[in-house]
């Protein structure tokens, strides 16, 4: 995984303020305008369906000659709907590009990461075979961050707060890897928001914004997976705005959850 410059220094002022371990009750319950939910990817994989060997991300339609296509007036990402979960991670998703944005999306939502206990269980079940130490490397910046917070190294968090990942917008490409069939493998940065809930109800006054990360993704096994393998095969985007077109030019847009 890797974060956006920056990322961790935001991401620990927002737990210091919800967790009260600079200055107690500065964060209240928040909520996040959840994006209209519309469509699905009807397509599901058959027994040993690999991914397509098309572009990695939706044909994105729209942009006009003088270029003033922007993520916010272009076509949407609408995402596969999942089909089931299991060790705290969302599953069933298809062997397709919008498969392969899909798991990204919802496992970053999902992931617990400030508590290293249900992490390892949401990364044993969705980490490539080929990365046998993804699990573990991200379970120390885990650690890390919590003791950078004063918590304990290994742990929860408090139980009357709880924090929301909103992810809005993907950038997605099929990275080329020698042996493998195009689209087998992708690369997903992913632009969202946070938000904390904390004790006595409210709205968030510092909830972190405009946040980036990239996960790597590979079809293995009927599954989408994560792994660290091919990072260096990934690049960096520029930097996503909703009215940006130069987000738009690079590939940026917007996600919409199924329904």
């Amino acid at each position: 995984m890797t974060d956006s410059t920056g990322l961790r220094a935001r991401r620990a002022r927002l737990v210091l303020a919800a967790i009260g371990v600079a200055v107690a009750a500065l964060l209240v319950a928040g909520g996040f305008a959840a994006a209209t939910l519309m469509g699905d990817d009807k397509g599901q994989p058959s027994a040993g369906a690999t991914p397509s060997a098309s572009a990695p991300a939706p044909t994105r339609t729209g942009a006009s000659a003088s270029g003033a296509m922007t993520p916010e007036k272009g076509k949407k990402i609408v995402l596969s709907a999942r089909t089931g979960q299991k060790d705290g991670v969302s599953t069933g998703f298809p062997a397709s590009p919008v498969g392969g944005i899909s798991a990204a999306v919802y496992f970053w939502e999902e992931y617990a990461w400030l508590d290293d206990e249900k992490a390892r269980q949401q990364l044993t079940a969705v980490t490539s075979k080929g990365a046998p130490e993804y699990v573990d490397k991200n379970l120390s910046e885990i650690r890390k961050m919590r003791e950078a917070l004063g918590l304990a190294p290994s742990g929860g968090i408090p139980a009357d707060v709880s924090f929301t990942t909103a992810v809005h917008a993907a950038r997605a490409k099929s990275l080329k890897v020698p042996g493998l069939p195009t689209g087998e493998v992708m690369q997903v940065w992913l632009s969202y928001d946070r938000f904390a809930t904390g004790p006595k109800g409210g709205a968030d006054e510092n909830p972190l914004r405009g946040a980036t990360i990239a996960l790597v993704v590979k079809w293995e096994e009927g599954a989408w997976r994560l792994t660290d393998q091919y990072d260096a095969l990934g690049d960096f985007p520029v930097a996503y705005e909703p009215t940006s077109r130069f987000a738009w030019t690079d590939g940026w847009a917007q996600v919409l959850h199924a329904n």
